[in-house]
């Protein structure tokens, strides 16, 4: 499976907007990249302005979104797929973003913003980097969102990714 990296912070934080850029820069430089958004309530799908429409419209080939009430998948096809293939959806990918899942082993990037908090929720070694314009005393690194080239650097050297997908 391809690898993740979960994109975690406070409501309103700015995750989705993250999220939205730094996708079409890792399809610039020729990654196949997949999305799951997790949400805690019940939710409709593909809802322009929602995240998933974000997330899909941003360029993400497969889009996921996850409750503990339902599972919705968004995916381009150009033919029916059998069922083994639509249990797998995003294996073919090279690279898979969450948003939320903070409680799951995956390396997370938190988003830290001003007026939620000024410092991170994740305490434990799977806090990677946090994104923020802020300055913090932490021992990882952090990064300011207007530079989403260091981010997606960063993030394909954590993953020992090339930087460049040939």
């Amino acid at each position: 499976m391809p690898p993740v990296i979960s994109i975690v912070g406070r409501s309103n934080s700015g995750k989705t907007t993250l999220i939205e850029r730094l996708i079409p820069e890792l399809k610039k430089r020729g990654f196949r990249v997949g999305t799951v958004k997790h949400h805690r309530r019940p939710f409709e799908m593909d809802l322009p302005g929602k995240d998933s429409w974000r997330h899909k419209n941003a360029g993400a080939e497969v889009t996921i979104i996850s409750s503990p009430f339902r599972i919705g998948i968004i995916k381009e096809l150009s033919k029916e797929l059998p069922l083994e293939s639509i249990i797998r959806f995003m294996e073919e990918l090279d690279i898979i973003l969450t948003e939320g899942y903070k409680e799951e082993k995956y390396p997370k990037i938190e988003v830290l913003n001003h007026k939620f908090s000024k410092e991170p929720m994740i305490k434990d070694e799977s806090l990677i980097a946090v994104i923020t314009e802020m300055e913090v005393d932490l021992k990882i690194p952090r990064f300011n969102p207007e530079r989403i080239e260091e981010i997606v650097d960063f993030i394909l050297s954590f993953l020992r990714l090339p930087m460049k997908r040939e």
